[in-house]
């Protein structure tokens, strides 16, 4: 039998071969397979993504009191405080930057708008946070239990910011809750990439109910607002109904964006929620949304959910920013009985594509208006969420 002679060189230029096909194959392979890269550090990323007095505070006590959260409010405030002057198009990349930082633990970026000496308190709206009431930050609360804002505040105060790099570390899950976002795109870059596992949480409320919650608590928006109307002049008169336009024009791009066509990093990534959904069956919802994420609802979280929102409470002016045991159901339908009926149709008039798209129905009368027999809340369509039951009858699309 005739034997074949390969010298070394062959050999070796056949292996390089066989290598760069391989490399070739696979790099064609990824392009192809919709499935996104595992994230390197395994954590869980989740944007709570609203405005201004849409309920957001409350999701976020919802994230944040769940033992496996890292959670932190609004840290894009501090870009938004340190740099009035342009408008939200500008500052969105920096913010987005922000973010991107603070989802992998890596609080550096913040100190650019801090103060020189900071410490936990320079952050905003620190004591929302469980994780900066409990070890490592503080011992005030052991991470299985519910933290108290006021005896955080009075107790808690680390200094400088690595204990909080340290205890974000420790946690599965990273929540941030943002109300600086107009659009998804600027937010395209966090989920293409590999390192972060982004889940968008989209809340959004009835934007009646959203400007009388706004008009209680009107000075704590004013450096927003103009931020909002990119420093136009805008007559004071019509400030609020300008800005609670744009709010709904944002809602109705995010939610088109990803809804309607969602590019394919987005797919299982974007999930609506509506605020008077969670206010009339808020375990049944929340559930829903951690299941979402990836966490479980646990006993003392169902007993706690049920407590804050089945109280006697109505929301006044002094708990605007608190999360008390109030009557959630009531709350969402307070501005029927409050605001003056010229003002519910301005409102009507300017986001009427968004409250279509959303499932607000309007009303043509005060004495409809006031009728709470008349239910203004369309249940939600199925095509809403239809890509992600795809993804349920394709596992293979990932």
């Amino acid at each position: 039998m005739p034997r074949c002679r390969v010298n070394l060189s062959t050999m070796i230029f056949l292996v390089i071969l066989q290598g760069a096909a391989v490399v070739l194959f696979c790099g064609w392979y990824v392009q192809l397979s919709p499935c996104e890269p595992a994230p390197s550090n395994g954590k869980v990323h989740v944007l709570l993504l609203s405005s201004w007095r849409s309920g957001s505070s409350f999701l976020g006590q919802v994230f944040s009191q769940h033992p496996s959260v890292f959670y932190l409010m609004e840290p894009a405030w501090h870009v938004w405080t340190r740099l009035q002057k342009p408008g939200a198009r500008v500052l969105r990349m920096a913010v987005r930057d922000l973010l991107r930082s603070i989802f992998q633990c890596d609080f550096s970026a913040m100190e650019a708008y801090l103060s020189e000496r900071h410490n936990v308190s320079s952050l905003f709206m620190w004591s929302h946070s469980r994780a900066l009431c409990s070890p490592p930050v503080c011992p005030l609360t052991p991470r299985n239990e519910f933290s108290n804002q006021t005896l955080c505040s009075q107790t808690c105060d680390a200094l400088g910011l690595r204990v909080v790099e340290e205890a974000c570390s420790t946690y599965s899950h990273v929540v941030l809750k943002e109300v600086r976002f107009f659009e998804l795109e600027s937010l395209y870059p966090l989920l293409q990439d590999p390192s972060l596992d982004l889940r968008i949480i989209h809340l959004v409320r009835d934007p009646r109910a959203v400007v009388r919650s706004r008009e209680q608590s009107a000075r704590a928006f004013v450096n927003d607002d103009a931020i909002v109307l990119e420093q136009r002049n805008t007559p004071a008169a019509e400030v609020q109904y300008k800005v609670i336009q744009e709010i709904c024009r944002s809602h109705v791009r995010i939610n088109e964006r990803a809804v309607l066509k969602p590019p394919p990093f987005l797919k299982g990534r974007y999930k609506m929620v509506r605020y008077e959904d969670v206010a009339r069956n808020p375990l049944e919802e929340i559930k829903d949304m951690y299941n979402f994420v990836g966490l479980k609802m646990t006993s003392q979280l169902g007993e706690w959910i049920y407590r804050v929102t089945h109280g006697k409470g109505k929301g006044t002016k002094k708990e605007a920013f608190k999360i008390t045991s109030r009557n959630a159901a009531d709350v969402s339908q307070a501005w029927r009985s409050v605001l003056p009926y010229n003002k519910v149709k301005r409102i009507q008039e300017v986001c009427k594509g968004a409250m279509s798209l959303l499932g607000y129905r309007t009303v043509n009368s005060d004495k409809e208006q006031k009728r709470l027999d008349i239910d203004l809340l369309v249940p939600q369509e199925p095509y809403q969420f239809s890509w992600l039951q795809a993804k349920t009858e394709h596992p293979s699309d990932g």
